[in-house]
């Protein structure tokens, strides 16, 4: 029961999980990038000792210091701020990362401090030793950086494909999950990318002439690997994800796949730059252009990793444990004993009618706040903004069947009612009438929960429905029309209905006589004899 052992961090406005992606997000692009850094560097050398191309060598030698700094600096002080966050915001999945990959991040760190080593090494000698050997110390430089993503990918992979490992833990099969090669693949793509679109920025700061033209040209091609590469190996993993993080990205959450879509747009602009200006005229890539591309590619960057996590959802170690900690094992027990009492941090262990604000706020703080605040950053406030506190509570006790990216809610009935009635109160008008004392809640709603629903949906049925429907047997029945089929399904159902089939006329309820309807349908087929 270690998931409720651990305190949920508080962070008004911004919330939890946007402090870690503030931090994470310039970490991704500026540790890919010194990855594909040090590829550039050794890389181009062997090629500018190969071919006598001292403009190339001293190009090298004068921005092989940035490359140091960002592995260095910006890099190893991110990559800690992220350790910091996640500890704070999911205690229980960082555990898990940190036990089931104990000697994965004993081996990465093996690499980085090597990675640190060759890089000052790489720097200070130049004219110091050999060219051979100077560019040998590149490739341990190139190749470390690259190995501590070799091993780094495995981790992340595993959070959103852990493949068979919940049912039967294995370090190797978590390491190397179904989506760990293709997503090796992208990254080292993206890498290489990234390395390209900074070469080009440096490449745009030289005096105009031969020298400039020529450095941006041979930076332009660095695209190219990701131009063909990333497609296909992009196709690749998108095969290998769960079918609901494919319906997420495909539709299923607007907003995931509008970043889907701006992060492919705007890296086909690039791979178009990269071609038709910087390559065939790279006369025209002054410092404005290159900096408006090389932000082009933190903004790929940060789209593509936020699709990333966001397509894990419900899940935060996909199948095993949800996004608000409850492992997918816990729900059953939660759903009987309730969250509150297996929380050692909560102060009330049992909702009654005197504490069901607090109540709800408690459960609140142990349910939702992992993903959402109050009125920030993904605000329940004005989410839930003019809801009745039956609709709430019948929404919550379907949270996973309205929004596929959602975990279900596993407290027992009471919590869920003083979790619809926070909720509720979080509404400036029914703070109001609180405040009057015109309004009030209390537990025996649970009760009668079931009962108001069904009296509206049935109400909702009579007035749009009952003109050319029979609920069962005679002419047109509906019940065996929506047998088997969730609230969700019945409710986009609803909303289609001219679409559906041209005879029939449009909804034209509200929202709430929608929702109503929807849920008495889909309980047609759990009442004794139907309802008549």
């Amino acid at each position: 029961m270690y998931r409720m052992n651990y305190p949920v961090w508080d962070v008004p406005l911004l919330g939890g999980g946007l402090i870690i992606a503030l931090i994470a997000i310039p970490h991704v692009f500026v540790s890919h990038f010194a990855i594909g850094g040090g590829i550039f560097l050794a890389w181009s050398e062997r090629i500018a000792l190969r071919d006598g191309n001292t403009r190339l060598l001293d190009f090298l030698k004068r921005n092989s210091l940035f490359f140091v700094l960002i592995t260095l600096v910006f890099g190893a002080v991110t990559g800690v701020g992220i350790w910091f966050s996640i500890g704070l915001v999911h205690p229980p999945a960082t555990s898990i990362l940190i036990h089931n990959f104990v000697f994965a991040w004993g081996i990465e760190w093996v690499f980085f401090l090597i990675e640190i080593a060759a890089a000052l090494l790489y720097y200070y000698s130049w004219d110091r030793v050999g060219p051979k050997t100077h560019n040998t110390i590149g490739w341990i430089y190139a190749g470390s950086a690259w190995m501590s993503l070799f091993v780094i990918n495995g981790i992340l992979t595993f959070m959103l494909t852990p493949g068979d490992w919940p049912a039967n833990p294995s370090f190797w099969a978590a390491l190397f999950n179904p989506s760990y090669w293709p997503s090796l693949f992208i990254r080292t793509f993206v890498c290489i990318a990234l390395a390209g679109l900074y070469a080009m920025f440096m490449a745009s700061r030289e005096k105009p002439g031969d020298n400039h033209d020529m450095l941006v040209q041979y930076a332009s091609k660095w695209l190219i690997p990701a131009f063909i590469g990333l497609p296909i190996s992009t196709a690749w993993y998108v095969s290998t994800l769960p079918t609901l993080s494919k319906e997420i990205v495909m539709g299923g959450a607007p907003a995931v796949t509008i970043f889907a879509v701006m992060s492919v747009a705007i890296s086909a602009v690039i791979f178009v730059f990269a071609y038709f200006i910087a390559y065939r005229n790279p006369q025209s890539v002054n410092i404005p252009v290159a900096v408006l591309f090389l932000l082009l590619g933190i903004a790929v960057t940060g789209f593509t990793e936020w699709v990333r996590e966001a397509v894990r959802k419900p899940y935060v170690i996909y199948n095993y444990m949800y996004s608000n900690a409850t492992l997918t094992t816990q729900v059953d027990e939660f759903r009987r004993t309730g969250i509150l009492v297996a929380s050692k941090w909560t102060t009330i262990k049992e909702v009654t009618d005197e504490n069901i604000l607090e109540a709800g706020r408690q459960v609140f703080t142990a349910q939702c706040a992992h993903c959402h605040t109050i009125e920030g950053y993904n605000g329940i406030r004005p989410l839930t903004r003019g809801w009745s506190h039956a609709f709430t509570s019948r929404a919550i006790a379907h949270l996973d069947e309205l929004k596929g990216f959602m975990p279900p809610f596993t407290g027992n009935d009471a919590e869920r009612e003083a979790l619809a009635a926070w909720i509720t109160a979080l509404d400036p008008a029914v703070r109001e009438q609180i405040e009057a004392g015109n309004v009030s809640f209390n537990l025996g709603s649970v009760q009668q929960m079931g009962e108001i629903v069904d009296a509206a949906g049935e109400a909702v049925w009579d007035d749009y429905c009952s003109g050319c429907h029979t609920v069962s047997g005679g002419r047109n029945p509906i019940d065996t029309k929506v047998v088997g089929m969730s609230n969700a399904e019945i409710s986009g159902l609803i909303v289609n209905l001219e679409n559906l089939a041209g005879f029939m006329p449009p909804f034209d309820g509200s929202d709430s006589e929608r929702e109503a309807l929807a849920a008495w349908l889909a309980g047609l087929d759990e009442r004794e004899g139907g309802a008549q």
